[in-house]
């Protein structure tokens, strides 16, 4: 592909930003996509796959320019040319050439052999995850480690209160994105080759949501049907909550909640387009919105806020932002929802605690540890999933099932 200036230009000011000023990569990208209305499929497509190639190998591009590993992740004293020099490594490795332009003139490819970096450096990931992934995952962390650093696939949930996985297969095929079902999961389907699926007609008829296949094992854990009470407690813009409705056919109640309004309203509008009508939304405001919910729900639902290692195939980003006392806190704040949203469940009932990380910390320790806890003999695991990306090629991904006792011991 031939180099336009002003492409490159726009991919280096995108990545200087992601960095200096921590924004959320895909936030960033978008904005600038919106702003080049005369950019074809193949810029965008070069604008996008360049800008999170470069942010997922940002440590070992940086090194591999010939500049010190100590200053790659000292992000506030970030300087524009140091991008143009990584975006330099990351062309030159990719095409063997450089353009005749100032900002690369003085570049000087290096031969570096890989076995030379350190892993951290080679996998590009701060020291500090490094570290805390060879400790919980062991000899499993080297496969581990690369399979986060490949592209995530494109899946898709066909809606199946509009249609069947096998109709929405053949609706994407006749608008020329071709499309295979996934085995064992009976509304996943996976897109082979990469195409922007919100302009088909079948998205904005509602015939499916795109949704990780990881992410569509929740809602089969919580085992929904028609005409439960169920309760979406961490809903977010509701994915999860949509496929909840889908597997109770739309009949019951759905309650999806969240602390921000914002993604609520979001959820509103994906939910009128799925042709989902038992859902309602309600905003957290205090401990008073859990406590009125005591013992009402069949199936409760706990997404919780996580630090997203699972998905860092989709957010590379996250891993240059998240720290080690970020973990704490999540896990924090995760046990402090799992002990008090608990008991919004029936007894008899089912809950379900999910989240996208792969940490121990973040999954089996804390069902462990509420077991453990004042409420444990309340209640029984029923069954846990574990998701990793060079397993199954899915996104990172924790369920456990839980269900409460009918009477107390």
């Amino acid at each position: 592909m031939k180099l336009h200036r002003h492409l490159v230009e726009q991919l280096i000011s995108a990545v200087f930003e992601i960095f200096s000023q921590g924004k959320q990569a895909d936030k960033v990208l978008e904005r600038y996509l919106k702003a080049q209305r005369k950019w074809g499929a193949r810029d965008r497509r070069f604008f996008a796959e360049s800008a999170y190639e470069m942010v997922r190998h940002w440590r070992r591009l940086w090194v591999c320019a010939g500049m010190k590993d100590e200053k790659a992740l000292d992000f506030a004293k970030l300087r524009l040319d140091q991008v143009w020099w990584v975006w330099a490594r990351f062309e030159y490795e990719k095409s063997g050439e450089l353009p005749d332009w100032p900002e690369v003139s003085d570049f000087i490819p290096a031969d570096i052999d890989p076995t030379t970096l350190s892993r951290a450096v080679y996998e590009s990931i701060p020291d500090w995850l490094d570290q805390r992934g060879a400790k919980d995952f062991g000899e499993f962390w080297d496969q581990r480690l690369s399979a986060l650093n490949k592209p995530a696939d494109v899946f898709l949930r066909a809606n199946t209160l509009k249609s069947t996985r096998d109709n929405v297969i053949v609706r994407l095929q006749e608008e020329s994105v071709e499309a295979w079902p996934v085995p064992d999961l009976p509304s996943a389907i996976k897109l082979p080759v990469r195409k922007n699926v919100f302009l088909t007609k079948a998205f904005k008829e509602g015939l499916f949501e795109v949704q990780d296949a990881a992410s569509q094992t929740v809602a089969s854990l919580l085992a929904p049907e028609p005409g439960m009470r169920v309760v979406d407690a961490c809903a977010g813009a509701g994915g999860k909550s949509l496929h909840i409705a889908a597997l109770m056919k739309n009949k019951g109640r759905l309650l999806s909640m969240d602390i921000h309004e914002w993604k609520l309203q979001e959820l509103k509008l994906r939910a009128r387009r799925a042709g989902v009508d038992i859902i309602e939304t309600r905003v957290i405001e205090s401990s008073k919105t859990i406590k009125r919910l005591e013992s009402s729900a069949d199936r409760v639902l706990l997404d919780v806020p996580c630090s997203g290692l699972g998905v860092l195939r989709r957010n590379p980003d996250k891993k240059w932002k998240i720290q080690p006392e970020d973990i704490d806190r999540l896990c924090g704040l995760q046990a402090e929802i799992l002990n008090s949203y608990a008991s919004m469940t029936k007894p008899g009932g089912v809950l379900v605690y999910a989240t996208c990380s792969l940490l121990p910390a973040e999954n089996d320790d804390q069902v462990r540890a509420f077991l453990a806890g004042p409420q444990g003999a309340n209640w029984t695991l029923l069954k846990e999933e574990h998701h990793f990306p060079d397993q199954d090629g899915f996104d990172g991904f924790y369920g456990a099932a839980l269900q409460r006792k009918t009477t107390n011991p």
